[in-house]
């Protein structure tokens, strides 16, 4: 039976920075103390979680983006790399209210995917429904190149 462990990159550096004290920490990570705020060194925003699937006609890739909304997100394919970035703005301050914890992170965000061969990048479209971005890649069949034998003098 295979099992499919999705992997963390940020995640994977925490633990590293937790093995190597000495090195004085990751500054694109956002270290947050117990008491819940950020060690000052944390410059990091957030960066949405995506999954990225393939079925016969093209790639679907998933993104979410809680309580966001779709004029706070962009979406472009530019050189053969289509582009996510947007930004959730926190919500404002509340005077009534006390906040014992604040996990959720805020601000821009920008993700990066570089297209397969195959897919028309030309012809990306998205929609974005109950906090879910789904960006579809239809395929484009690839020409098969012939063996061409070539006669020697």
């Amino acid at each position: 039976m295979d099992t499919l462990i999705t992997w963390n990159q940020l995640r994977e550096m925490e633990a590293q920075n937790r093995l190597h004290p000495f090195l004085g920490g990751f500054p694109n990570i956002p270290n947050r103390m117990g008491s819940g705020e950020i060690d000052s060194l944390a410059v990091a925003n957030w960066s949405p979680e995506v999954d990225i699937s393939e079925d016969d006609h093209g790639y679907l890739l998933k993104a979410d983006l809680p309580e966001m909304k779709k004029e706070d997100v962009r979406v472009t394919v530019e050189d053969g790399i289509l582009i996510v970035s947007g930004e959730r703005k926190s919500e404002k301050e509340d005077q009534k209210r006390k906040f014992h914890r604040i996990e959720r992170s805020y601000g821009n965000f920008r993700r990066s995917f570089t297209l397969p061969e195959n897919a028309n990048g030309s012809k990306v479209t998205a929609d974005f429904r109950d906090g879910v971005l789904k960006v579809h890649l239809p395929i484009t069949p690839i020409a098969k190149s012939k063996a061409i034998e070539v006669k020697v003098a």
